[in-house]
């Protein structure tokens, strides 16, 4: 396993599957899921609607059309209450797309900052349980890039790794 952090727009790297920080309806919305919706184009809407929605701490697979990426990976992380399954749901959002991964024999994939924009978790503590959880996978041979948005979370990242 190798594990990067990097600054810049997930929807521009090529890698095997990115994964999208999605609402349950899979549809669309703000921040990075937007920018995945806008940048795969409507053809990923559509097929976002065969999949009836997504529950927090899940994921569901997709293909990337007008990305680099041949997967978009969406899963669904909590918003933030500072309750403990807070906690073990955003860990399983990180688990459950590792699954994914694995299952379609993915070899490089990209994670944003899940729950960390307007669901509100905290970026430190959602940054220790991203790198926690993904270090689970390191007897895999796969690629894995936190990707950042802004210097905060690059610097938690880099710091963490």
């Amino acid at each position: 396993m190798n594990i990067q952090v990097i600054k810049g727009d997930i929807t521009k790297l090529d890698v095997d599957a990115i994964v999208n920080a999605a609402n349950s309806s899979l549809l669309g919305g703000g921040g990075v899921d937007g920018a995945i919706h806008r940048a795969a184009g409507k053809e990923l809407l559509a097929e976002c609607r065969l999949l009836g929605g997504c529950k927090t701490g899940e994921a569901k697979i997709t293909k990337g059309y007008n990305l680099k990426a041949k997967y978009v990976i969406h899963t669904v992380g909590p918003v933030y209450h500072d309750r403990e399954d807070d906690s073990v749901l955003l860990e399983s959002c990180y688990k459950s797309s590792m699954a994914l991964a694995l299952e379609n024999d993915i070899h490089s994939i990209a994670f944003p900052a899940i729950s960390t924009g307007v669901y509100g978790y905290p970026k430190d503590k959602a940054c220790k349980i991203a790198v926690k959880t993904i270090k689970e996978y390191d007897k895999y041979d796969i690629d894995v890039y936190f990707v950042c948005f802004d210097s905060e979370t690059y610097g938690l990242y880099n710091d963490l790794i």
